[in-house]
């Protein structure tokens, strides 16, 4: 993917934001390129043109990743248990989250103290999604939150409401490094350091997202019994929905046992896309 500006990023998320809405209202019918371009008010050869930018793949191709049965199809055909040995080793095809993150995680004590103490830098960087707020340490990054549903005052509200006791500096220039491995521009993926700082049951949690390759999915109750919680479906659906640093940590891959997407803490169409774009990334 191509270096855009931030006004270029937001634009083209908005964009796919509203092709996801128009496609889930067609009930599996396939509109063509001409009738897609028409109503987001572009010539069929600019549309195309975008959209395959963002994508990496054709609007016709993209289609059958956005329609209403996506989630269900991706359970049925790329459901990952967690229990299989070799899902350890993050390795495949797709070159965004296919990468060895390196993680390290807040002392229990610690947490417990509200980030007293703590000095997090953050600033605004530009993704596939729109705006991303992206927030860390000296350890890694510890906050990942996007703007285009929520609004730019609410992400920052909610990313630093979970550390109410941190000192939190805006410093981009020092982040940047850790914004572009979270979102390289050049197609090479790189080594994220993240620094999980929550409770020690949404940490575990956190840790099973990891284990979920990129296009595919998993369920709350898989992950409930992956972290030796069983009937705990809601508690690990809560942890899910608490995960600070999405994308990296996929929780936008955990879907309700039904086959239904369940919620997203930052908007359900950032969830869509994001599930697409992986899936395109993987076909």
């Amino acid at each position: 993917m191509t270096a855009m500006t931030q006004i270029e990023t937001g634009y083209h998320y908005d964009l796919m934001r509203r092709a996801i809405e128009r496609l889930d209202g067609t009930d599996g019918r396939e509109l063509t390129l001409e009738e897609i371009a028409a109503e987001m008010h572009m010539s069929p050869a600019h549309f195309q043109r975008i959209f395959s930018r963002w994508a990496g793949v054709s609007p016709k191709r993209y289609q059958q990743w956005l329609r209403l049965d996506h989630a269900k199809a991706l359970l049925a055909t790329r459901h990952t248990t967690l229990e299989t040995a070799d899902l350890v080793g993050l390795s495949g095809g797709g070159r965004l989250h296919d990468l060895f993150v390196r993680w390290e995680a807040m002392s229990p004590g610690d947490y417990a103290k509200g980030g007293a103490g703590l000095e997090i830098a953050w600033g605004w960087f530009d993704s596939p999604f729109g705006p991303v707020l992206v927030m860390g340490t000296e350890r890694g990054i510890c906050g990942i939150g996007f703007a285009a549903e929520a609004g730019s005052a609410a992400t920052m509200a909610d990313l630093r409401s979970r550390w109410p006791d941190a000192t939190f500096v805006e410093d981009r220039a020092r982040l940047a490094p850790l914004a572009e491995a979270a979102f390289p521009t050049d197609g090479q993926a790189a080594t994220p350091k993240l620094f999980l700082i929550g409770a020690p049951f949404q940490i575990k949690v956190w840790e099973a997202l990891l284990h979920v390759p990129t296009g595919h999915v998993t369920t709350y109750s898989d992950i409930a019994r992956l972290i030796g919680h069983p009937k705990a479906v809601r508690a690990v659906g809560s942890a899910v929905g608490r995960n600070p640093i999405s994308w990296l940590i996929p929780c936008h891959r955990a879907l309700r046992k039904s086959g239904g997407l369940g919620g997203y803490h930052w908007g359900l169409p950032v969830k869509r896309a994001m599930l697409a774009w992986e899936a395109a990334e993987t076909a």
